[in-house]
């Protein structure tokens, strides 16, 4: 189920899945703008479908994203954060039945070939993602993110000194080849997802860390110490440390995808 930062809602609907791609041909205008959109909406005036199945005052999700896709020739920005509000500004004054509006935007990344300007390919893993929420009253929510970190770091990572009793199997292991995934969020309307992709590669390539919980840490106090827009982070790392077939000294290993079982830590972090 969906939450809404305005509160808890008795019926909402939308229109999800929906992919844009706004491209700019000429150089320097933010060539490839690719986003998969959903929004949702609610009100009063939506009530009746349910309980009668009067759509007198419904719009039906085909129409949000027509919507949706033909109004995004109409923004001129190149970031998440406007784009959602653009869209949901947009729509609410298009449409006054509706009491609030949620659009959530996740990027559809292609970065250009080495050297040039015309040719792209996609890019990733890791895509941002974007979320408002504006009622009549104004907005309350503004969210943003990264989602989807695959890193590897081959050592510098400890983990050691755990308690010990008739369930533990894991040895103490001071250094070991992390294989870690991450998603963080913030709040915040300032878009600096390309910021928080440099501090999160920057801090897991420098710190050498006793836990994955103490590289979280890390990143979460950075973004809190070096981004004054953000007030709020929450970060969630999952422990996909590839499992051993052979290893030769401590230089040279051969190892495979661990098994489903896996650990996840999480830590949020406020001013």
């Amino acid at each position: 189920m969906h939450q809404f930062a305005s509160g808890w809602k008795r019926s909402y609907y939308g229109k999800g899945d929906v992919t844009v791609y706004r491209l700019h041909r000429d150089p320097g205008r933010g060539a490839v703008f690719g986003a998969n959109v959903l929004i949702l909406i609610y009100g009063e005036a939506f009530w009746p479908t349910y309980t009668a199945g009067d759509n007198t005052s419904l719009v039906a999700t085909d129409s949000m994203k027509n919507f949706i896709q033909r109004e995004t020739m109409n923004f001129e920005g190149n970031d998440l954060e406007s784009y959602c509000r653009f869209i949901a500004d947009k729509f609410m004054n298009t449409y006054p039945q509706a009491e609030g509006a949620q659009v959530t935007a996740t990027e559809v990344p292609y970065s250009p070939l080495p050297g040039s300007g015309v040719a792209f390919a996609p890019a990733g893993p890791e895509r941002a993602w974007s979320r408002v929420e504006i009622t009549r009253q104004g907005v309350t929510e503004e969210r943003s993110g990264v989602s989807g970190f695959r890193l590897l770091r081959l050592n510098g990572s400890a983990f050691q000194g755990f308690v010990r009793d008739q369930y533990t199997t894991l040895p103490d292991i001071a250094n070991r080849p992390l294989h870690m995934w991450l998603d963080l969020d913030w709040t915040g309307s300032e878009p600096i997802a390309n910021e928080v992709r440099t501090l999160v590669h920057d801090v897991f390539n420098g710190f050498e860390s006793g836990s994955i919980q103490q590289i979280i840490y890390q990143i979460g106090v950075r973004m809190l110490d070096e981004m004054p827009t953000v007030t709020e982070v929450n970060l969630e790392a999952n422990n996909r440390t590839w499992d051993t077939i052979q290893e030769q000294g401590g230089s040279v290993g051969v190892y495979t995808d661990p098994r489903p079982p896996y650990g996840c830590l999480g830590l949020s972090l406020r001013r």
